[in-house]
């Protein structure tokens, strides 16, 4: 810890004995600490002071002796831990220090904030009274209440508030100030709660502020917390920061906030230049006080490169607050200029223009959702200071203190010396700074042998008048505290001189005069002599002997004398005349103090007439009257109460209240009427006492609650009492232990309701001895020998001795019969008897039961054997084939692989993919505005319309509208499932900007979507399905921040899964009409026909490309449009799809000898079936193996246009008279339906099994492609993307609040939000993530595995028989793998580390940052806007509803912006 922290603590203390009487001259008083202090505060009320040093916490008193401690180090931890580092996560701990960070005075309810470095900055509460009591921690709360930082040289401040919310509720909280640490998970700032309510917890931040709180500038800017505090109305934090550049050189900001702000919009910095050219750039240390009328801000600041010297400069409060409502003004109404020149700043942000666009009359200086925010001033506008004073090395701290309108200033420095300067006349410069008055300490006087300056604290005296002995070497310091008192020929304060106020009475002069004696006229006084003269020095005493005339003193008057005043006491002589010396004698006369015991108002009217007390306004203290002479309180000041006991009572009442403060009457009589929430109290009189005053005096209230069982246990007790019973409820701690009454059946509950005395016992007829009664246990003796009478009821003689003897139990005139008792008896059976009676019936029950068991198991097994071995000889027909297939498949694709090693995949820019992901799906498809960014406005109108838009944009940034607007689209009926799809995917460009206001955006709508569905019973139903906006919304947020782990790792699996499909189903035969083809995994999809074929290596030159030729593998039976799409993706594998030549604009020529011959998919020559016409293929040309073919791009010159318009007239009357296929006719499909819809059902499923193994084959080629995009996507052990971590964590907090919300919802939640609404997408996709093209046979193998992800990712058992889908068959092996891999991956992610809400943010705003600027932003808003314009009516009779809208004047807004996109000519 650095030094200045050692020197604010003894200017603390200087400030405390500054405000107490005259010290005498005695040693000093310090204390000393094992380990190096941190920071010290003092209890206003009780004086106490306390120390938070490394490892220890102490509670010293006023003399800083040690009253107690606690430990808090060192502990068990690791930098990179979350707490509680009990769980297995939380490796490589070791004892580790725990430097205190804050120390923070909570009066309200006695207790002491303190937050350490360890376990993320977490804090608790201890007892002010005795701070070895803890009075609240937790370490299991999790990000949210991580308050401090672990990093020590991270500066930690706070300052205690009250925090009011939408109910009305008010509640202590402390507003925090932290600079940035790399480990750190809280805010920059932020506001804590101190007590659980709902769903916050002690230390929660109960505010979100992006722009404040968490953005990726944070670390940029260094901020350096030095000082906290509030005032009417306000908190204030100062602080140095960079600016965010390269640059690191530091400026001191103050910033400011409203104090009732709740998101602080208010929040606005003020930067503070002090000295000549801002010289002293960074802030030290500060303190705010009052030398005069007004507040002031002193600070001490420093240099940036060295701390050769520092400066002292002062910032009047009023100055601050104007200079900040000037930049406020600027940005709300006059585009942030002042004077004509750019005034605001705008901090935290990767905005640079177009901030302050907007011309509101704001009448409120505490912001809105739809204002800009945060401000900041340009360093043109900085508010300046001279440097009052500079000095020599580095000062560290500063304090303020007014004595006899003179401002005193102590300084502290990094050597742990302390000066006090003062502020007043100099007779060449006028009214300023002087030089020092003294060196109150020097670093020598805190140190002691092996303790440095940080681990001990001196209590040091501001003044030492008492020991200047005449009167030039009082005045001559220019001390404020010390002048000569003339009467009393003493140097001392001013409140110390009693005749001070009289003129010249108390000399303090900056001229350095005293009075002196020129003359005394007359020379001589004549002096009353009495009989009896005495001078001590040279008097003997007298003893006097017992029964001799004695002279004595007596019957003093007055007796009672006031301290503090001059009193003259008269008295009797008895017997003076007896003796002529010097004697010794005594009265007694009593002293008293009327403040001792009377702290407050009442007390002293209270007070014994005869002690003649006041109360006296202007001391706010009880005197003897002729102390008090103008300021005689007639009325004592307003009641103030300190505590309410107990806290917590019945809403019905009828319980005794004590309520405790100062002021509260002087006799009972005065307690005129008491009332709780309205409702009066009687006043228990008798019970009534004097209050007692309190240094601070707080409100305190009386929470009404009643309290509530919910359980009783045990169930069932004895009739006679004595059970204990446990009682679990709520608000059980409602009332006093005097006011509660338990009863059971009107039956009053006691402790105990028997002892063992009072309890008897017989067995039989004979009383039993009862040694013990515990609450539900007795312990007896029983009898040695076996009583005669079976019970004491029944003293006949028994029949047998094997009757029971009955066990009586007596309590006072109840009697129980509570069981038998059976004496062992002689005419016993004999044991070889027993025995086999016993065991050989078990033994025949064991066998038969074992025997049934094997038949049964023998049966089981051999129909499993059975089953299992149809199984293996299906397997063993297709394994074959499927080696042989993935043999080859790989082959192939070990080009590809190459491929993919050099980077090759065609991922599609961010842009691209996020328009196909958002858009490509509306009706427009690629030609919808929003992706070719083209807008029909006329030019003259651009510049009016991009102004309204970004008006718009800033409306759309207030949540208040936005909520509005989504609400009243979704209400209107013709806001169908394709609009909300598509105003979900314009809101979120149009809001990229700041993602992390479009998350807080979605968690609300989702918060009230979860609401809706938990409260209609129907949970699981919720993310099933695209209904409400909130929901597209959120499959957008997935995409947005999930395209980079496609980017680093899902997208090669997927990528090589994509051309395995591709390339598998392209090796058959595939029919282009009906896009069905041999090789593929879908059913429906199926080419049933055996084709006959053959593959074909084609020779292919490019036309106009050179001599080489490109080898192609292409089947006879493809058509030539088939033919060509397999050369280009061969000749232009290294083009991306969107890059390539499409197949209608290239040719194909085949050249069998020296003429060629143009390839088509149709022509004069094309085979005529009746009305059938067969497309074109290899086969039909009769191209053989090893053909040369050539590729030429088609030329648009005229003759070609003419010879390819006569090409499509003559295609077109082809397909005109014509019916086309390709390989199977479709009537011969339907004929073959008809006929195995004759036939019987068994014979149709028969035929589906020789298709399956066919699927089989190409499921077991494509396996391993198919896991290893599943392992990348569904590996919880890699990189989570950070969003996945952080929207699971927000369902399972909310699923916590909801009774009916079980782990299967929860999990059916999670598959809805990212499998089912992201991973599905993107596989059935692939066109979405890399620029390729998709083709539908393709497409149909993508779909059965994404149903099979589908599958994998729901709890519900899929119990398969013959008749379920053959997509369902085709991975039933696999799912119950997948399905293990879906749960490990959640359950993997629920015990990783939080995503806390600054570093999500930060991603966020990084992804902002990054690519917004790309995307069409004006675009989206101005499709937007097309939607307010078309329900205009229904949201602005939302909004003219909505009372916070109305104080945001949105209605208005909208109307502007209406008037200006719309060309309407309004009066607006």
């Amino acid at each position: 810890m650095t030094s200045w922290v050692q020197a604010a603590l003894l200017l603390l203390l200087l400030c405390l004995s500054a405000a107490g009487g005259q010290l005498q001259k005695e040693a000093l008083l310090d204390f000393s600490s094992i380990t190096p202090i941190n920071n010290v505060v003092q209890d206003p009320r009780s004086g106490r002071v306390y120390l938070g040093a490394v490892n220890t916490i102490y509670q010293l008193d006023e003399a800083l002796r040690e009253e107690a401690r606690t430990v808090t180090g060192p502990k068990e931890d690791a930098r990179t831990c979350t707490p509680p580092v009990s769980t297995p996560y939380c490796q490589d701990t070791k004892p580790s220090p725990n430097v205190n960070k804050l120390l923070l005075v909570h009066p309200s309810n006695g207790s002491l904030i303190v937050c350490g470095s360890r376990y993320r900055g977490i804090c608790s509460l201890l007892n002010l009274s005795n701070v070895e009591q803890q009075l609240y921690y937790s370490d299991s709360k999790g990000e949210r209440t991580y308050v401090a930082s672990i990093e020590d040289g991270v500066a930690v401040v706070a300052v205690m508030s009250t925090y009011v919310n939408k109910d009305g509720n008010t509640f202590n909280v402390f507003l925090v100030g932290k600079g940035y640490g790399s480990l750190d998970s809280s805010k920059l700032i932020s506001t804590r709660i101190l007590q659980d309510y709902r769903d916050w917890v002690v230390f929660e931040s109960i505010i979100e502020a992006s722009t404040v709180q968490a953005t990726p500038f944070v670390p940029k800017y260094l901020h350096d917390f030095r000082h906290a505090f509030k005032e009417e109305g306000f908190v204030y934090f100062l602080f140095s920061r960079t600016m965010g550049s390269t640059d690191n050189k530091n400026f001191t900001f103050v910033s400011r906030l409203c104090e009732d702000d709740p998101h602080y919009y208010s929040y606005t910095e003020l930067q503070l230049n002090c000295g000549p050219g801002n010289k002293y750039n960074k802030v030290q240390a500060a303190y705010v006080a009052s030398p005069g009328k007004e507040l002031v801000l002193f600070m001490v600041a420093s240099p940036d490169e060295d701390g050769a010297d520092s400066a002292l400069c002062m910032y009047p409060l009023n100055t601050i607050n104007e200079r900040l409502v000037d930049i406020i003004s600027a940005c709300y109404s006059d585009s942030g200029k002042i004077a004509g020149i750019p005034a605001v700043d705008i901090p935290y942000s990767y905005k640079t223009d177009e901030f302050c666009t907007s011309h509101i009359d704001v009448s409120s200086l505490c912001g809105a959702d739809f204002l800009p925010s945060p401000l900041a001033s340009k360093p043109e506008f900085a508010l300046q200071a001279k440097a009052v004073i500079i000095r020599r090395g580095l000062l560290t701290a500063v304090a303020i203190a007014v004595e006899n309108d003179h401002t005193i200033a102590f300084l502290g420095n990094s050597l742990g010396e302390v000066y006090k300067v003062r502020r007043g006349w100099n007779g060449t410069c006028g009214r300023g700074w002087f030089s020092e008055v003294c060196k109150v300490m020097s670093s020598g006087s805190v140190q002691g042998k092996g303790l440095g300056e940080e681990s001990r604290i001196t209590k040091v005296p501001v003044q030492t008048c008492h020991l200047k002995t005449d009167c030039q070497s009082c005045v001559s310091p220019w001390d404020p505290y010390c002048g000569w008192c003339v009467l009393e020929g003493r140097c001392t304060r001013r409140s110390d001189c009693r005749r001070a106020e009289e003129k010249n009475g108390w000399l303090w002069s900056p001229k350095q005069q005293c009075v002196k004696i020129v003359s005394f006229n007359p020379p001589n006084l004549s002096c009353k002599k009495t009989q009896h003269k005495c001078k001590c020095s040279k008097c003997s005493i007298f003893i006097c002997v017992q029964g001799a005339r004695c002279p004595q003193f007596e019957n003093p008057d007055p007796v009672l004398i006031p301290v503090g005043f001059k009193t003259t006491i008269g008295f009797e002589g008895i017997n003076l005349d007896v003796y002529q010396a010097s004697l010794l004698s005594s009265f007694t006369v009593t002293l008293y103090s009327c403040s001792l015991g009377r702290e407050d108002c009442s007390l002293c009217k209270n007070a014994d007439p005869k002690y003649r007390c006041v109360w006296c306004v202007k001391r706010r203290s009880c005197v003897y009257e002729k102390l008090c002479t103008n300021d005689q309180g007639t009325e004592c000041p307003d009641p103030h109460i300190t505590d309410i006991i107990p806290r917590y009572g019945p809403v019905r009442g009828g319980i005794s209240v004590t309520i405790k403060g100062s002021n509260l009457g002087i006799h009972k009589e005065d307690i005129k009427a008491i009332s709780v929430v309205g409702v009066p109290c009687i006043h228990q009189e008798n019970k009534y006492a004097v209050s007692t005053r309190n240094m601070m005096s707080v409100f305190y209230y009386l929470i009404l609650q009643d309290p509530i069982a919910r359980s009783v246990y045990p169930a069932n007790g004895s009739k006679a009492g004595g059970t204990v019973i446990t009682i679990s409820g709520f608000n059980l701690d409602t009332a006093t232990r005097e006011d509660i009454a338990v009863t059971v059946g009107g039956v009053v509950c006691f402790e105990k309701a028997m002892t063992a005395k009072e309890a008897q016992a017989f067995v039989g007829d004979v009383p039993c001895y009862v040694n013990a009664l515990q609450d539900d246990k007795l312990f007896l003796d029983p009898p040695s020998s076996q009583p005669q009478a079976r019970s004491k009821r029944h003293r006949r003689r028994r029949d047998t001795s094997s009757d029971p003897l009955d066990l009586l139990i007596k309590f006072g005139n109840g009697e129980w019969v509570v069981g038998s008792v059976h004496y062992e008896s002689n005419n016993e059976v004999p044991l070889f008897i027993i025995i086999p009676a016993v065991i050989i019936p078990m033994l025949l029950i064991i066998l038969v039961s074992v025997y049934c068991y094997r038949r049964k198991s023998q049966q089981a097994e051999r129909e499993y054997e059975k089953v299992k071995h149809q199984l293996e000889n299906l397997e063993e027909s297709v394994r074959d084939r499927c080696k042989k297939e993935f043999t080859d498949l790989m082959i192939e694709m070990e080009d590809h692989t190459n491929e993919l090693s050099e980077g090759r995949i065609p991922f599609l820019d961010y842009k691209t993919y996020t328009d196909r992901v958002f858009f490509l799906p509306s009706k427009d498809g690629a030609n919808d505005v929003m992706i070719t960014g083209k807008l029909d406005i006329p030019e003259a109108r651009k510049a009016i319309v991009g102004q309204a838009l970004n008006q718009f944009s800033n409306l759309l940034n207030s949540k208040t509208f936005l909520i509005n607007f989504i609400k009243t689209l979704e209400g209107r009926p013709d806001f169908n499932a394709r609009a909300k799809v598509y105003f979900a995917s314009l809101l979120t460009v149009a809001l990229h900007g700041k993602l992390e206001y479009y998350t807080d955006i979605m968690r609300t709508l989702l918060l009230e979507l979860m609401g809706n569905y938990v409260d209609s019973k129907n949970p699981k139903l919720m993310l099933r399905r695209s209904e409400t906006v909130v929901e597209r919304m959120l499959c957008n947020w997935m995409s947005i921040c999930l395209y980079q782990f496609l980017k680093d790792s899902a997208g090669e699996p997927l990528y090589k899964l994509f051309r395995a499909i591709k390339h598998q189903t392209e090796k058959g035969p595939v029919d282009a009409r009906v896009k069905k083809a041999k090789y593929t995994l879908n059913d429906t999809g199926l080419l049933g026909d055996d084709v006959e074929y053959c593959v074909l290596t084609l020779q292919v030159l490019v036309h106009g490309e050179g001599p080489d030729v490109t080898p192609v593998k292409v089947l006879n039976c493809d058509t030539v449009s088939q033919v060509k799409e397999k050369i280009i993706e061969a000749v232009y594998r290294n083009l991306p799809y969107s890059q390539r030549p499409k197949v209608d604009s290239v040719s194909l020529e085949w050249r069998p000898g020296s003429t060629g011959q143009i390839l088509s998919d149709l022509d004069l020559t094309s085979q005529k079936e009746g009305r059938w016409r067969r497309i074109n293929t290899l086969a039909h040309y009769n191209v053989r193996d090893n053909a040369t073919l050539v590729l030429s791009m088609v030329l648009h010159t005229q003759q070609n246009y003419d010879q390819n318009q006569d090409n499509q007239e003559e295609r077109n009357a082809l397909l005109e008279d014509d019916k086309v296929f390709h390989l199977v006719r479709p009537d011969e499909l339907d004929e073959m339906k008809s006929k195995r819809g004759m036939k019987d059902k068994s014979m149709t499923k028969a035929i589906t099994e020789i298709y399956l193994t066919r699927l089989l084959s190409v499921k077991g080629t494509l396996q391993q492609f198919v896991d290893d995009f599943f392992r990348s996507v569904l590996c919880s052990g890699s990189v989570v993307p950070p969003a996945i971590k952080y929207f699971f964590d927000f369902l399972d907090e909310q699923a916590l609040k909801h009774d009916n919300v079980d782990e299967e919802t929860v999990h059916i939640w999670k598959t809805n939000s990212l499998p089912l609404r992201f991973w599905v997408n993107i596989l059935k996709n692939p066109h979405f993530t890399f620029d390729v093209h998709v083709t539908e046979v393709v497409d149909a193998s993508l779909s059965v595995i994404a149903q099979t992800f589908m599958d994998a990712c729901t709890k519900t058992e899929h119990k398969l028989s013959r008749d379920s889908p053959s997509n369902k068959l085709l991975y039933a092996k696999e799912i119950s793998t997948y399905k293990k891999m879906v749960d490990d991956y959640y359950k993997g992610i629920r015990q990783m580390v939080s995503v806390s809400d600054q570093d999500m943010n930060t991603h966020l705003a990084e992804v902002s940052r990054t690519h917004t600027d790309k995307l069409n932003t004006q675009v989206a808003l101005h499709q937007l806007y097309q939607y307010a314009s078309k329900y205009y009516d229904g949201i602005i009779q939302s909004l003219d509803e909505d009372p916070a809208a109305q104080s945001k004047q949105l209605t208005l807004r909208l109307q502007r912006i209406a008037a200006a996109l719309e060309n309407k000519v309004t009066d607006l």
